[in-house]
């Protein structure tokens, strides 16, 4: 088992939360998750486009910067994110992230609504928030549970997300690769 207190370090850890309302009907606002267009009767309420995913996300990667929130960088109130797509506003998150010297080593996420359906659209939505990262598919995960009924959420009035990311400075993953092969493939 590895122990954590001989890890070289360049490893930070953040985890995002994001919630939407869902729109009225009467509002004609597509339902856009991860960057993707689902077909559904209702959209998410919000400034932006209101990806709660993306937006979870961007809080993930903001937070292991600490850097604060989505919202601090790009607030509700200014007219220049009126109707954004969420994924210009990951990858400047990403793009932060470069700056301060990070790189997203990986993403996992979870989306928490009745409907709809995430299952069909999970491989497009990594691919599409993968892409805004600047990293691989296989660094971002997306996964979907359902509240069975249960509060706000199970009542069909929104959806949640929560995602943590893992940042490593540059030079981290191989100074971690050696430190294991030094012992021996023991951390």
């Amino acid at each position: 088992m590895m122990r954590l207190m001989n890890l070289p370090a360049g490893f930070r850890v953040g985890l995002g939360y994001d919630v939407h309302p869902f729109a009225d009907a009467a509002a004609a606002r597509p339902l856009v998750l991860g960057g993707v267009t689902i077909p559904h009767p209702r959209g998410l309420a919000g400034h932006s486009d209101a990806d709660a995913l993306a937006h979870a996300i961007g809080d993930a990667v903001l937070g292991a910067l600490a850097l604060g929130d989505l919202g601090a960088h790009f607030p509700d109130t200014d007219p220049r994110f009126l109707g954004v797509s969420s994924l210009s506003l990951l990858a400047e998150c990403a793009a932060m992230a470069a700056r301060e010297g990070y790189r997203i080593a990986n993403v996992d996420s979870i989306l928490v609504t009745e409907e709809p359906r995430i299952a069909p659209h999970a491989a497009l939505m990594r691919e599409r928030l993968a892409a805004s990262l600047g990293v691989d598919a296989a660094r971002v995960s997306v996964k979907a549970t359902r509240p069975e009924g249960l509060g706000a959420l199970g009542r069909r009035e929104g959806i949640a997300c929560q995602a943590i990311a893992l940042l490593a400075s540059r030079g981290a993953l191989s100074k971690l690769f050696a430190h294991i092969r030094r012992r021996g493939g023991r951390g």
